[in-house]
């Protein structure tokens, strides 16, 4: 690995410098996150750095004992799970974890990046689909490595991430509910430019087509993940006399706008309508009736990305991609349909 020594043919400082016609303080600036050097100063300094492989010595600047955990939301329920994860694994390590809120649900925001190249932590676990190019190599030109936890996307193959199964778990729902005597099944799942939505969706047709059941186009619909989102698309396809018998929710907080929904419109669950969700945060079990649901494994999750943050790791080698499984569990939302469904 190239770092400032300038022996052995390594670049230095100085060199990247010159290369660039700019001075050496202007690089120190660039290396730092400084904001004040203009953007094309800054991308032909950055293009140089990458291209020269040039990472900053270990002995020099000393890291803070910091993992910085990225969200572009606070607000959800699963969130509190990996920020747990995280910690369980900072600890370990003698670190602190530091969350940041940025973005949107495919990347941070631009300004972020800039902030992080100040505190150098020891590395940054991202909630997102995906880096842009530009933030990936900045990151790697500090050393600074990073991780996606990936329960909403499907990151490039460069980049470290760790996900679940995200068909096999919309496969499970839907066969547990066609296993129950079920025909007329909805799913309301994630937001449709998400892949792990189409995941989820992809599951429940696969499961629906090899028990021979049609998917019904009318009780097919997107959510956004949130209670309301999850009561606003039930409202939708419990409407009429032909609605689903049960409703598969892409997330437990749309598990419990589902409920909510079946309780407005006078349907008992599980005795006029079967829900299940997916995730299993803690509070899907303490729900009435308590949430089947699918687990995923969010704590674990965080615990293997953050361990994959502070493995060493080879930077020459293809990015690792883990992907944990998902399973079943079930409790009382779930039931046979009513006799005349």
């Amino acid at each position: 690995m190239r770092d400032d020594d300038g022996a052995d043919g390594r670049v230095t400082l100085a060199e990247v410098a010159a290369r660039a016609g700019v001075s050496l303080s202007t690089v120190s600036k660039v290396l730092n996150g400084r904001s004040d050097v203009s953007l094309p100063t800054r991308a032909k300094v950055e293009q140089l750095l990458e291209a020269h492989g040039y990472r900053r010595r270990a002995a020099g600047t000393p890291q803070a004992p910091l993992i910085e955990l990225v969200f572009h939301e606070l607000e959800s329920v699963w969130a509190m799970e990996l920020i747990r994860g995280v910690e369980n694994v900072a600890k370990e390590h003698n670190a602190a974890v530091v969350l940041t809120e940025s973005g949107t649900r495919h990347a941070p925001a631009a300004d972020w990046v800039e902030g992080v190249l100040r505190r150098r932590p020891l590395g940054v676990v991202l909630v997102f689909s995906t880096l842009p190019d530009k933030v990936k190599k900045q990151l790697r030109s500090r050393a600074i490595p990073f991780v996606i936890i990936d329960p909403a996307g499907d990151p490039e193959p460069d980049v470290p991430s760790v996900g679940s199964a995200n068909w096999a778990g919309g496969m499970a729902a839907t066969r547990h509910l066609v296993e129950l005597g079920h025909r007329r099944i909805g799913i309301i799942t994630g937001p449709e430019d998400m892949m792990c939505s189409l995941a989820r969706l992809d599951g429940f047709r696969s499961a629906m087509t090899m028990a021979g059941l049609a998917v019904d186009p009318r009780h097919v619909r997107f959510g956004d993940f949130h209670v309301q989102g999850g009561f606003s698309r039930a409202m939708e396809l419990l409407e009429g006399p032909d609605r689903p018998t049960a409703v598969f929710a892409g997330s437990d907080l749309q598990a419990l706008g589902v409920l909510e929904a079946a309780r407005l419109k006078g349907l008992g669950v599980p005795r006029d309508l079967s829900v299940v969700g997916y995730d299993d945060v803690p509070l899907a079990q303490w729900s009435s009736p308590a949430l089947t649901t699918v687990h995923q494994p969010l704590r674990q999750m965080a615990e293997e990305a953050a361990r994959m943050l502070l493995r060493p790791r080879d930077p020459d080698k293809a990015a690792l991609r883990m992907e944990l499984a998902t399973r079943l569990v079930v409790r009382q939302s779930t039931a046979p349909p009513p006799r005349d469904g």
